[in-house]
């Protein structure tokens, strides 16, 4: 019985299977700190690519709302989106023209210094309209309204 239990308190002391367990633990955590430096590292490179795509799509509106400036005829207005493909192939600008053309009231701005004797009043007809950039490589957008105002015109409300 002696012998027994020597045996057992031997056993109970011995840490041979100590370090296959600490092994098997430090494994792991490297295990966990390797997956999350790949994370981290993937996370940011999507962040990078999401901005690179957002100030492609901003260059395309820019470059709309450039192009809209040079071609907006007032007198003409066009009543279809226009989309425009630029240079690098991979962007794309829309111009949304108003379906109307603006009337008298609240989408004329009053100029100060036109008005003439007799009630007249004089200003100028805004143009809501908007720009939007997109990049087809990263699959992103950018939407830039514009206000453009034409004028001096006659904007009295009452009837000629």
């Amino acid at each position: 019985m002696r012998q027994n239990t020597q045996i057992a308190l031997r056993l109970k002391n011995s840490e041979d299977g100590f370090a296959l367990v600490a092994a098997i633990m430090a494994c792991l955590i490297l295990l966990a700190l390797g997956m999350l430096v790949i994370s981290l590292s993937t996370q940011d490179i999507r962040v990078s690519a999401k901005i690179v795509g957002e100030k492609r799509s901003l260059a395309a509106t820019e470059e709309g709302i450039h192009s809209l400036s040079q071609t907006f005829d007032p007198q003409n207005p066009v009543n279809a989106p226009v989309t425009t493909t630029r240079a690098d192939g991979v962007s794309n600008y829309t111009i949304n023209y108003p379906a109307t053309v603006p009337a008298r009231g609240p989408s004329a701005i009053p100029l100060t210094g036109y008005s003439i004797a007799g009630g007249d009043a004089w200003g100028q007809l805004l143009y809501n309209i908007s720009v939007t950039g997109r990049s087809t490589e990263y699959n992103t957008q950018v939407t830039i309204g514009v206000g453009v105002g034409y004028g001096p015109v006659d904007i009295t409300t009452r009837y000629h």
